[in-house]
């Protein structure tokens, strides 16, 4: 699944995302119009992580809150975008930035609240295999 959001006159962002976080974001949504909050206020979250994301006019080179290098990857260097606390809720978003105009979505934490850093011990490695995965997909070395 790929998104492409206008950023500027002339640049343009694509975010491009397994068919597995794209069925993630439908259930969300389906919860959340079924009055589930929780899947409301995360739905919210991925949505703000995905317009800071379009909001960048190069790949990442230093660390900011929102954006920090995960340094588990071995192959690939992946990305993890936050939001800012909320109580019970810790949305983290792993992406890739293949080139300067593209940007994937590797992996998603639903919930990294009740999981902690335990999340990143897998990250990278889990990471890496999409990362692969779609790479395989578009004949791409």
């Amino acid at each position: 699944m790929t998104a492409i959001f206008h950023v500027s006159d002339t640049l343009w962002v694509l975010i491009d995302w397994t068919d597995d976080f794209d069925a993630m974001l439908d259930t969300l949504e389906a919860r959340a119009a079924a009055g589930d909050q929780h899947s409301a206020d995360t739905r919210l979250l991925i949505d703000q992580q995905l317009a800071y994301l379009q909001r960048l006019t190069t790949p990442p080179t230093d660390e900011t809150p929102t954006l920090k290098r995960v340094r588990q990857s071995r192959r690939h260097p992946i990305w993890r975008v936050a939001h800012p606390y909320r109580p019970g809720i810790a949305v983290r978003t792993i992406v890739w930035f293949p080139d300067a105009e593209h940007v994937v979505v590797a992996l998603f934490a639903n919930d990294k609240a009740q999981m902690g850093d335990v999340f990143y011990d897998s990250a990278g490695t889990r990471a890496d295999q999409i990362i692969d995965r779609w790479l395989r997909e578009r004949n791409t070395p």
